[in-house]
């Protein structure tokens, strides 16, 4: 549904990307994930019309962006970071405006706002002034505007940005319903929001991609070892040493601040849990807790881009002893 292939954007001499390449299909929700300034931005303009790129194409339910333009709008729900409202109309007069600028025929504009406020829960401000709406519901406006004319794919670029915890659960739920239906890029800062909604992610920095797939499959491509979190009651003093010696376990580490917790790193494809079930049990010690621990999305995040820096900076170190010696000679 959503197609990039070899999208390259310079602004003057610099590359804000380079050779971006990607598919999202129909009925996926895909989170686009990166530090500031790693390209998502202009991934997302190029995505939607906005401005072409230098080099490589954009291609929406086939048709191309920038020779489609037109038909590619008519598309795509969009939700900007800063939702553009007009702050001194009602909810109701704005979306009757937006359904008009959208080309929604004018005997159907009216059921078309009142769908829209009904899925972003808007009815009961549809006379309020926007401006006197709170963070959340102007949100909701941004969001329903995005919905109008019923567009096969939706494009939300930090979509809870700024709103408070009660706001961005709320939210989260309209998006997933939408979900259901839709095409769905997703941007955003909030990993675990991205981690509950999307079915795949994409990993940008800059400037390219750097890893796609399931939060899942990434977790097992990068864990390294298995970690296990053991909780006891009444830890005794030989309880570490006795973990250590099981087979397959690695390293154990002991929170000294008296909770009675212990992080087992193991060999990836050991499962030593029902060994330690046993020795906490015969050490009389009080089994609390006993659970394998994942990768976050925010551990495979940061350690994807920490990884890319730490590349990156030694390449350059690599470069600038190359240009040395080349000179002494």
């Amino acid at each position: 549904m959503i197609e990039a292939e070899g999208l390259t954007k310079f602004y003057g001499h610099i590359a804000a990307i380079k050779n971006v390449s990607f598919r999202v299909e129909k009925g996926e929700t895909v989170g686009f994930l990166g530090p500031n300034g790693a390209g998502k931005s202009t991934t997302i303009r190029i995505l939607t019309c906005y401005m072409p790129p230098t080099l490589g194409a954009a291609r929406v339910d086939g048709l191309d962006c920038f020779e489609k333009s037109l038909e590619v709008r008519q598309k795509i729900g969009y939700l900007p970071e800063s939702v553009p409202l007009y702050r001194d109309f009602t909810v109701q007069r704005f979306l009757r405006f937006a359904a008009s600028a959208k080309g929604v025929p004018g005997r159907t504009v009216t059921a078309e706002v009142n769908r829209v406020m009904g899925i972003c829960d808007l009815e009961q401000n549809a006379n309020r002034i926007i401006g006197n709406l709170s963070k959340g519901y102007r949100q909701r406006v941004g969001l329903a505007q995005a919905l109008l004319n019923d567009p096969p794919v939706l494009v939300l670029d930090e979509p809870t940005i700024g709103l408070d915890p009660t706001q961005i659960i709320e939210i989260r739920k309209i998006i997933q319903e939408l979900g259901r239906d839709r095409t769905i890029l997703l941007s955003s800062h909030i990993l675990p929001e991205v981690a509950q909604i999307c079915h795949r992610v994409m990993i940008i920095n800059k400037g390219e991609i750097i890893a796609t797939d399931s939060p899942e499959n990434l977790t097992s491509q990068l864990q390294k070892t298995g970690k296990i979190l053991v909780e006891v009651s009444d830890p005794v003093p030989d309880l570490l040493q006795a973990m250590e010696k099981i087979g397959g376990v690695q390293k154990v580490e002991f929170e000294t601040n008296g909770t009675g917790k212990y992080t087992v790193e193991t060999d990836p494809a050991a499962d030593v849990r029902p060994e330690i079930a046993r020795l906490v049990v015969e050490k009389g010690c009080g089994l609390l807790e006993l659970r394998a621990v994942n990768l976050s999305l925010e551990d495979i995040f940061m350690q994807l881009v920490t990884e890319e820096t730490h590349e990156a900076a030694e390449e350059a170190g690599e470069g600038e002893r190359s240009s040395g010696e080349g000179a002494e000679s």
